[in-house]
């Protein structure tokens, strides 16, 4: 690089004294201040361009490359370490120590002792130190804490100590007493009791306290309502099939929950009910016989029917005054009977109360059946499932060829709609959120 002017004069530098005491790991390092640079305008963006395109800054990236190479790998510059850490003494060979056979024992634990090269690969071999965290360092509210220290040392010096320490001394001069566990013995002599009685051992200490002061401190639970008492259905949890159902039943059972024999007595109860609709209906009766002869007629009376004959308006008027005179004269008469039919009232009265009592154990009675029956709880009614019957070709003689029939969960899963602890549902209908879209590939589109 020019050191001198311009002028004939000036004398141009060796290389010697240009030389700024770069040392590169490469064979293609060259120092960049042995390069002469080509003036230009670097004010535009083409001069931006030209340059990093050019030599120079070629040679720079790979000048920086090279001392981060040499920062990695080192820990610093090689033209400022000194000997000590680029040369070493060679003391000889070391033949007499690699002559020795190694044992099998030796051998397994070099192996043990060399790392994976999985672990290997995931250490970090950078001689740059990591950049400080000044995060790290920080301690939050750390102004408030120091002020603290600084005001318990003043307090400390006074003779009072911090709540903390007091406690800790307190512990030391009155220690709490161990407690010893329960051991098998113990536990086999202690006698049992009802947990859900009112006198049982946990509650007796809290015998005789104050209840909102036992709720607070969550000593005592709060009280259930009564309705969590009561059941929300009669039914029993577990019935018992019927005897249809067993694996070995006897012919007269299996034949009345047999599939075939329910979908028969189905059928002639809707054909049975569908002519009682038949020949029951008035319309049908009324027409006549298969024969011709007339039926019973479903007619209306002949009197109402007929017009009426006119009448001047003055004695219509005469008829309907008297008519309202006669009604009020039979009131005034059966009120003043009345008071003579107290025996007749009382009995009216007593059948009136025995309709009424009688109503109510009837309504008392449709309760409890309907207690045991699912309620309707939801927008879907209960739907009973079908018994497990096997068919007469699939019963066995043996429990070993026996196949099982039905499903636990299912079963358990309608026990608790029919016992009113969950509504009946339904699953769930798969909808698609978007459009399907057929697309044929083109590589079956070439087959074809």
């Amino acid at each position: 690089m020019a050191v001198g002017g311009r002028g004939g004069g000036g004398k141009h530098s060796s290389k010697s004294d240009a030389d700024s005491g770069f040392l590169g790991l490469r064979p293609t390092s060259v120092d960049p201040a042995l390069r002469r640079r080509r003036r230009g305008p670097r004010n535009k963006k083409r001069g931006w361009r030209r340059l990093a395109q050019e030599p120079l800054g070629l040679e720079v990236d790979q000048f920086l490359e090279d001392v981060r190479l040499q920062e990695r790998t080192s820990g610093g510059l090689l033209s400022e370490a000194p000997n000590e850490k680029l040369f070493f003494v060679d003391t000889g060979s070391k033949e007499k120590g690699l002559t020795k056979k190694r044992t099998k024992v030796q051998k397994k634990s070099l192996l043990l002792k060399k790392p994976l090269r999985v672990d290997l690969i995931l250490e970090n071999t950078s001689k740059v130190p990591a950049p400080k965290d000044v995060l790290a360092h920080q301690v939050p509210n750390a102004k408030k804490l120091r002020r603290k220290e600084q005001l318990w040392e003043k307090l400390a010096k006074q003779g009072e100590l911090p709540r903390e320490v007091r406690r800790a001394q307190a512990r030391l001069l009155n220690p709490p007493a161990a407690r010893t566990k329960p051991g098998p013995q113990d536990t086999v002599e202690r006698p049992f009791y009802d947990l859900w009685a009112s006198d049982n051992p946990l509650d007796r200490p809290l015998i005789g306290q104050d209840e909102f002061f036992l709720e607070q401190t969550k000593k005592k639970g709060v009280k259930r309502p009564p309705r969590l008492h009561t059941k929300p259905s009669q039914a029993p949890a577990v019935e018992v099939a019927p005897a249809g159902a067993s694996y070995n039943p006897s012919f007269e059972d299996h034949q009345v929950h047999h599939p075939d024999q329910a979908s028969l007595l189905s059928g002639a109860s809707l054909a049975a009910s569908l002519c009682w609709v038949v020949l029951g209906t008035p319309e049908v009766v009324g027409a006549g016989s298969p024969d011709g002869a007339p039926g019973p007629a479903w007619g209306v009376r002949k009197g109402s029917l007929e017009e009426g004959t006119p009448e001047p308006r003055q004695r219509q008027r005469l008829r309907e005054g008297f008519r309202v005179q006669q009604a009020a004269l039979r009131a005034a008469r059966l009120r003043h009977q009345e008071l003579f039919r107290l025996r007749g009232i009382k009995a009216q009265v007593a059948l009136r109360l025995a309709e009424l009592a009688r109503r109510r154990r009837q309504r008392q009675a449709r309760r409890e059946a309907e207690a045991d029956k699912p309620r309707r709880l939801g927008r879907l009614k209960y739907q009973a499932p079908d018994i497990d019957v096997q068919l007469s070709s699939e019963l066995t003689d043996s429990l070993r060829t026996l196949k099982p029939e039905g499903n636990i969960l299912r079963d358990r899963f309608k026990s608790f709609q029919r016992r009113n602890m969950i509504e009946p549902r339904e699953r769930a209908k798969f909808k698609r959120k978007y459009k399907v879209k057929l697309v044929e590939k083109r590589a079956f589109r070439e087959i074809q």
